[in-house]
């Protein structure tokens, strides 16, 4: 019988089993990637930050303001990427199919995400599988028309539009978007009938509108602010007077009962860890509530929002039932 300091070693036996068994217990859960509570380690390498729209638009825009931000608080590189098609839907689509392991981000926008379920059979994906993480900033959606246009109010374009339905061109971005659903509204509200030009993006949209192309843009407040001098806006669908264009009407100073805007945020894969939510929303909705931002971005005729994912969530789910009631109420006069 062996011995140790004169101690039979059979005795310890069942102690040394319990050790190698709770070495093997932590080894297994260390090569699973499981980690025991309050040892949370996310993120530890580079997060992919996806913009489903073509560069120099809104979201990209925002993202590309956020990205250094976010590398500070979160101690990870951020590498932006542009994804455009299908108003939003392929980078979308892509979203949904991701691992949920954080480090695969998308940009998302409102009405877009719910606009394109409802009304495609199949646009690659669902709304409720588009997991928000925040909702940072918001653009109300304007009319402008060219500057040698002979409309100078929304009324002679509404009657213009009535005398001769379907020749007047109306470009924006992307099918079954924010502005596309805009205009939607301002036909059955009107009962005028114009022609639909979509766009890959807000930026090729209103480079479609400088350079011509289009009779009447809808368009995002930033670009409206930006572009002031190259186009005479309408109206504009913010509940009130919005602060940067404080000369403008808005739809319901003309009579026509409608507000219309986008909400822009960032959403991450289906059944991703509550854990990796909460660190990623604690970061975007300390930039979103950073004053300096803000200033900056009402600065270029942004709306600044800061909704962490609870809140996005219900508004999400809000919205949807206004937009499902739109889109139904115009289907079916459409038939």
């Amino acid at each position: 019988m062996y011995t140790l300091g004169g101690v039979s070693l059979k005795r310890f036996c069942p102690l040394v089993l319990v050790l190698i068994l709770a070495i093997s217990v932590i080894v297994g859960c260390a090569q699973n990637g499981e980690e025991g509570e309050g040892e949370f380690n996310y993120p530890t390498k580079t997060i992919k930050y996806v913009v489903p729209f073509n560069p120099g638009g809104q979201s990209d825009l925002e993202a590309r303001r956020q990205q250094k931000p976010l590398e500070e608080k979160l101690g990870v590189n951020v590498v932006i990427e542009n994804k455009p098609g299908g108003g939003g839907a392929v980078g979308w689509s892509e979203l949904v199919r991701k691992d949920p392991d954080g480090y695969y981000l998308t940009g998302m926008n409102i009405p877009h995400i719910i606009l394109q379920p409802l009304a495609r059979e199949n646009a690659g994906y669902e709304t409720d599988q588009v997991n928000p993480v925040a909702l940072f900033q918001g653009t109300p959606i304007g009319l402008a028309v060219q500057p040698d246009s002979p409309y100078n109010t929304l009324d002679e374009f509404i009657e213009a539009a009535k005398a001769k339905p379907g020749q007047i061109i109306v470009g924006g971005s992307g099918t079954y978007s924010g502005h596309h659903i805009t205009l939607m509204q301002l036909q059955d509200k009107t009962g005028a009938e114009f022609q639909y030009v979509p766009s890959q993006g807000a930026a090729p949209s209103l480079q479609s509108f400088l350079g011509g192309h289009v009779d009447a843009l809808l368009a995002n407040s930033n670009d409206l602010v930006q572009q002031e001098e190259n186009m005479k806006i309408l109206a504009i669908g913010s509940k009130e007077r919005f602060e940067s264009l404080p000369d403008v009407k808005t739809f319901m100073e003309q009579d026509i009962d409608m507000t219309a805007s986008i909400d822009r945020g960032v959403a991450v894969p289906p059944e991703t860890d509550k854990r990796i939510i909460e660190k990623l929303e604690k970061a975007f909705l300390e930039i979103a509530k950073d004053e300096e931002i803000r200033a900056q971005m009402k600065e270029e005729g942004f709306l600044p929002l800061a909704m962490g994912a609870e809140e996005s969530k219900q508004y999400i789910n809000e919205m949807k039932d206004k937009y499902s009631a739109i889109l139904e109420k115009v289907q079916a006069e459409a038939k």
